[in-house]
């Protein structure tokens, strides 16, 4: 053991880069496209959703990697001692073997499609008729739209749109050559369909507008065309310092970020066509884009992926069995007898998203802005739906009078544009709204209700580890509890003034607040756990998370592996962390579940040699949610919910269908053994459903008013 605590824990060689780790993440969920027991329809959506995630990637991550690069800024990463250009070359090589995997899974899917008559064919593959019915449709719908940018002394190189997918064209007359760029505009769908015998036919837009391209330069010869796509920068910095209102700020903001800096070049290029070709206008667009060749993929089949979405969503009405099984979250059967609120004042109400509804979470909100006895509501809002009734229901309370107090992120990335309009629909109705702490996002998950009743105070507040989104809650994993427990009561009472005030950071009886304040109690209960393992040879922590970066933690950890405590790791995306390393942390076992559902819950166990502590989180162990983010954890008290927490970390654990174990070399392979098949999201469904087939079965008499009943009845609606 001397021997071991001599390793030095900061060697480079015991940690993964974080953007490598996140690509690694993005491949597993591309393996989910090539998993034959996902549905066919499915593992399109898989490919689609790769795509997503990836170009956010390159909008933020990849993005502040070049800005880093081009102001000379080397700054080592804390992990892996890389300078900014060591990492793009690094991204760069393991983003260009997941874009060889994405679309050879492309090619593969596309032929295995056709075993139900569905069909991705180009223009020319068309039959003459539905050629003829494609012109029309490209004279009436798409031409309209278009607009040539032709690049000369007059015209200079245009500013190319973010994700927008372009045709780069070279012409020719009388022997003067000539390049001209057409943009094709996002309609509403991205493919032309049709049906013929049973079969289904789908071509892309851009194939159309192609093959029509000539109509848009009449008198030229067109000698060559191909599809190209840019991504740019979307993380542009926000400036808070000495901003009179931050609204005005994020909207400016808005606008600047269109025309970030180019961070990626996609160019088409099918098998049948030769590179050399256009390898000249490639040189040339990198030049003017200010991008290497590290920045360039070439695709074997359609740009942007996401546009699946919309064939998928044609082909569901034919094919409704090449869809996941519908599966429709439970209400609880506890909450379809009695009040909310009632219950609420004798226990906690535990809610495991989406296998329970999320509808209690909407109506906690609606009920109380609905009751006379509310005096007041506070929440925060990070990323809620375009329809929220939630927002809904905060105005309602409002305008009766309510006092009614919000936290709106404006910076929530990617949805500021949907919070400012939020924000003012919000202000509007009455409402206090507050925007939060200045350099910091506020990303905890808190409501709390205020009523007086019998001339009593009652406080209940809503804790959980997912957005308040009702969208988002039927395929995001997330848990939330409801509770009046008087000191958790009074932590959420100086939260909220904490927020809209001005005063240092509370003491709190039972919450863990970040900035700093949740590492610094998580890497205590880790040493508590080395202690007690000293003592008792039993220590135990288990963890689940999106995303593991932060390094103080993780040394922790291989502090705790080198004193023979046991670390389970349920981690979805990112880890930093090496498990298996000899003498370091061959007591820590990752794994990471990627599924039909987004696992999204944050849990944090410590066996503690039987008194055990477990908390539930909106923070991941991020550098980012650690220092630069309000969040919150706060514990489980009740003892069912703790039971219940429990059980589904070992369903997690037990996992040998969707889950990969990460080894040593920082790859991840399924796990596989001799036991009985186990899929934890489907085992949380099943439980579902028998709980529902449970109340249906045994339904006690009502314990509401008839009011009540009504009231409750018309909210479900």
């Amino acid at each position: 053991m001397t021997e071991l605590a001599k390793l030095d824990l900061d060697n480079p060689d015991y940690y993964e880069n974080r953007e490598v780790s996140w690509l690694n993440f993005n491949h597993r969920v591309l393996q989910e496209a090539a998993d034959d027991r996902n549905p066919l329809l499915e593992r399109l959506s898989f490919l689609s959703i790769g795509t997503s995630n990836l170009d956010e990637f390159m909008m933020v991550r990849v993005a502040g990697l070049q800005d880093q690069y081009h102001l000379n800024i080397n700054e080592l990463d804390t992990k892996k001692q890389w300078t900014p250009e060591q990492q793009l070359i690094a991204v760069s090589e393991k983003n260009h073997e997941n874009n060889e995997y994405q679309y050879t899974l492309y090619q593969d899917l596309k032929k295995e499609v056709e075993n139900y008559d569905i069909h991705f064919i180009s223009y020319n593959e068309a039959p003459e008729e539905h050629k003829e019915a494609m012109k029309k449709f490209f004279f009436n719908e798409i031409y309209p739209t278009l607009t040539p940018l032709g690049i000369d002394a007059y015209r200079p190189f245009p500013s190319l749109n973010n994700k927008l997918i372009h045709i780069f064209v070279n012409l020719s007359r009388e022997g003067e050559q000539q390049v001209a760029i057409v943009p094709i505009p996002q309609l509403v769908n991205r493919f032309y369909h049709y049906e013929k015998d049973g079969h289904n036919y789908f071509i892309y837009l851009e194939d159309i507008v192609t093959n029509f391209i000539e109509t848009l330069f009449t008198g030229y010869h067109i000698d060559s065309t191909f599809l190209f796509r840019v991504t740019r920068n979307a993380d542009l910095d926000i400036q808070e310092d000495g901003a009179e209102d931050l609204l005005t700020v994020i909207e400016d903001y808005l606008v600047q970020r269109r025309n970030g800096m180019a961070v990626r070049i996609e160019v088409q290029l099918e098998n049948n066509q030769n590179q050399e070709i256009i390898e000249g206008d490639i040189e040339y667009l990198l030049d003017e884009l200010g991008l290497f060749e590290r920045d360039l993929y070439f695709v074997n089949g359609p740009l942007d992926l996401t546009g699946l979405n919309d064939a998928i969503d044609v082909l569901e009405n034919y094919f409704p069995q090449l869809r996941y099984k519908p599966f429709k979250p439970v209400y609880p059967a506890e909450l379809q007898t009695t009040d909310l609120f009632k219950l609420a004042e004798k226990r906690d109400i535990f809610l495991h998203h989406p296998y329970d509804s999320f509808k209690p979470v909407v109506e906690f909100i609606q009920d109380a802005a609905n009751d006379p006895n509310t005096l007041a509501i506070k929440q925060t809002l990070y990323r809620v739906s375009s329809n929220s009734p939630i927002i809904s229901a905060l105005k309602t309370a409002a305008e009766r009078g309510k006092q009614v107090t919000v936290l709106v992120e404006l910076k929530a990335r990617f949805d500021e544009e949907n919070n400012v309009q939020w924000a003012k629909v919000l202000e509007e109705a009455g409402c206090h709204v507050i925007y939060g702490k200045t350099h910091l996002k506020t990303h905890s998950k808190i409501a709390m209700v205020v009523k007086q009743k019998n001339g009593r105070v009652y406080r209940y507040v809503h804790l959980g580890t997912g957005n308040y989104n009702d969208k988002t809650a039927r395929f995001y994993s997330d848990m939330g509890i409801i509770t009046t427990n008087e000191g958790i009561a009074e932590d959420a009472t100086d939260f909220f003034n904490y927020l809209s005030g001005y005063s240092n950071q509370p003491d709190y009886h039972y919450l863990h607040v970040s900035p700093f304040d949740i590492r610094d109690n998580y890497i205590e209960d880790i040493e508590e756990e080395i202690q007690s393992h000293k003592v008792n040879g039993n220590g135990h922590i288990i963890a689940k998370m999106n995303s593991l970066t932060s390094k103080d933690v993780i040394k922790k950890m291989y502090e705790a592996s080198q004193a023979g405590v046991k670390v389970d790791l349920i981690i979805r995306g990112i880890c930093c962390l090496v498990p298996g390393i000899p003498g370091v942390s061959e007591n820590i076992n990752v794994i990471s579940v990627v599924g039909r559902f987004l696992e999204h819950s944050r849990i944090y166990w410590f066996k503690n040699n039987g008194d055990e502590k477990l908390f539930l989180s909106s923070a991941d162990m991020m550098t980012r949610n650690m220092i630069r983010r309000v969040e919150i954890e706060f514990p489980v008290l009740d003892k069912n919910i703790h039971n219940e927490i429990m059980e589904i970390l070992r369903v997690y654990l037990d996992d040998n269908t969707k889950a990969r174990y990460k080894l040593p070399d920082c790859s991840y392979q399924y796990v596989t053994n001799d036991l009985p098949p186990v899929d934890s999201q489907q085992v949380f469904m099943k439980k579902a459903q028998q709980e529902l087939e449970k109340s249906r079965n045994n339904v006690p008499k009502s314990k509401m008013t008839w009011f009540e009943r009504l009231q409750h009845r018309l909210n479900k609606k």
